[in-house]
């Protein structure tokens, strides 16, 4: 999974397709994600002794890896992700578009 927790992401399927978000939380094992402010449920909760108010909550829910990519800033859309070995051994992420490393 070449998505992590922090990057911005693009959703390119569902009802959100189009909207830009930050990860939240990556589930290497599900190969999901969840996107801040997309994919929104509705859970119903009762009065407890930690929170006073029951009712109805909303919350991100995860959401397929597959459904999004990564917004690349230089090119201003979402793209793959390719993976580079730089010259001191380590490895770092790049745009595969315009050859921008990834944050």
């Amino acid at each position: 999974m070449k998505v992590k927790k922090d990057d911005t992401v693009v959703i390119t399927k569902g009802e959100y397709k189009g909207k830009t978000g930050k990860v939240l939380k990556v589930f290497h094992k599900k190969g999901r994600l969840i996107v801040e402010g997309a994919n929104f449920v509705k859970r119903h909760t009762r009065p407890t002794q930690t929170r006073q108010q029951g009712g109805i909550l909303q919350k991100e829910a995860p959401i397929s890896v597959a459904n999004v990519m990564v917004w690349c800033a230089n090119c201003a859309r979402g793209v793959k992700v390719g993976i580079k070995i730089l010259p001191d051994g380590s490895k770092a992420r790049y745009c595969k578009g315009c050859g921008e490393l990834l944050g």
